[in-house]
């Protein structure tokens, strides 16, 4: 195992923020979610269900060597805590493996707003400030970067194929799985506080990296922190909801209307 992982740790300088490694993988990136998107807006559920399942699949493959490259080459067989996949661009992985099995329409279409909220906002933040995606060795680096561009072509795809309309009932349900998730995410952190983990990054024993957040942190506690943490996410992804409800509404009832009148 070691052997392998040690031939894949190619070194490279960490890319710059809007140098040509990170516009080529925005520029591109977005664009091929877009293009991809399109192409697939009119899926049908059979394909739907294989498009996510197979973003799932992929998605663990990637996070699988993630996990060992960082114990067994990095870590020389120790696990490496801050790693523990279940930061909210993590969630994905398991909600796109999920989400082809869910019969209940009310739970699929929160998972599906919750995929083209919350974690398209994830996206589109990690892709525009490339910080935590630059890594000194190239796999790690093209897996956090493909990483943040699938999870935007996941809301991209599921709001071009009206897979979540864009509703605000939709959206509180998107809102109760956010506050679900980050009392797991609280939880990992408080049973695991002797390790640097910190899920969601509100950990109440170890701080945020996160920049803004890491100052308020700092000025008025952790505590204090987690509530604008929450809010600002919940704005952030409502703007993305809106979004998808002026696509749905504009674009859909449109070709709806004209389908009737033919």
């Amino acid at each position: 195992m070691y052997d392998f992982l040690k031939s894949t740790a190619w070194g490279m300088q960490k890319p710059t923020a809007y140098g040509p490694f990170h516009l080529t993988f925005l520029v591109l990136g977005l664009a091929a979610c877009l293009l991809f998107a399109y192409l697939l807006r009119k899926s049908n559920e059979k394909t739907h269900k294989a498009i996510l399942l197979s973003v799932g699949v992929f998605l663990i493959v990637c996070e699988v060597y993630k996990q060992l490259f960082y114990t067994y080459y990095i870590g020389e067989g120790e696990y490496q805590w801050w790693i523990f996949p279940f930061q909210l661009c993590s969630v994905p992985m398991y909600l796109c493996t999920i989400i082809p099995f869910v019969k209940n329409k009310k739970i699929n279409k929160a998972l599906c707003s919750f995929l083209a909220s919350f974690n398209l906002l994830g996206g589109f933040i990690a892709l525009f400030e490339p910080s935590g995606l630059s890594h000194e060795y190239v796999t790690l680096t093209l897996h956090a970067f493909i990483w943040h561009i699938v999870l935007v072509f996941v809301g991209f795809y599921l709001i071009a194929s009206n897979r979540t309309s864009g509703s605000i009932k939709e959206f509180k349900s998107a809102v109760i799985i956010f506050i679900l998730l980050a009392c797991i995410a609280q939880t990992i952190n408080i049973v695991f506080r002797e390790h640097s983990i910190k899920m969601f990054y509100i950990s109440p024993y170890h701080s945020t990296p996160l920049i803004v957040f890491k100052q308020i942190e700092a000025a008025c506690g952790w505590f204090v922190n987690m509530i604008v943490y929450v809010i600002a996410l919940t704005l952030g992804s409502f703007v993305f909801n809106r979004i998808n409800w002026l696509i749905n509404k504009r674009v859909y009832k449109g070709e709806l209307a004209k389908e009737c009148n033919q």
